[in-house]
């Protein structure tokens, strides 16, 4: 992780406990695990858990910080140029900011992973198309 400031980057600053604090205080641990899919915000969840996890699991921190950016600050997904991009090093044009957290149930959380999975299966076909 760079040292570098990042005034255009919400999650320049904010720790690592305080993200999940502020995910679990709104959300709640089921939607979390609805929306993640991590274990360690499965079955008797803590904080102190579910830190020591993502301290040593960088696809697992990458997933929470991104969750944390796009859905809980509503920043702008990543352009394709950007999709490699880790969710810290991203960063955003002057006068964005964060908005209000995404209101999300276990049902529209389902909606949105099964019309994910239908654009994935969609693209995975036109480009099967395209290589013959």
């Amino acid at each position: 992780m760079s040292s570098k400031k990042q005034h255009n980057n919400p999650l320049d600053g904010v720790t690592a406990k305080t993200m999940v604090t502020e995910l679990v205080n709104f959300y709640g641990w089921d939607i979390l695990y609805a929306a993640l899919r991590l274990k360690c915000l499965q079955m008797n969840p803590t904080i102190p858990d579910c830190l020591t996890f993502l301290q040593k699991t960088e696809w697992a921190r990458n997933k929470v910080e991104s969750f944390y950016l796009h859905r809980f600050k509503r920043m702008p997904k990543a352009h394709a140029d950007q999709f490699d991009v880790k969710p810290r090093e991203l960063s955003f044009s002057q006068g964005i900011v964060p908005g209000d957290p995404m209101p999300l149930t276990i049902e529209t959380i389902k909606e949105m992973q099964a019309q994910a999975e239908e654009n994935y299966k969609a693209a995975r076909r036109s480009r099967s198309r395209d290589t013959r």
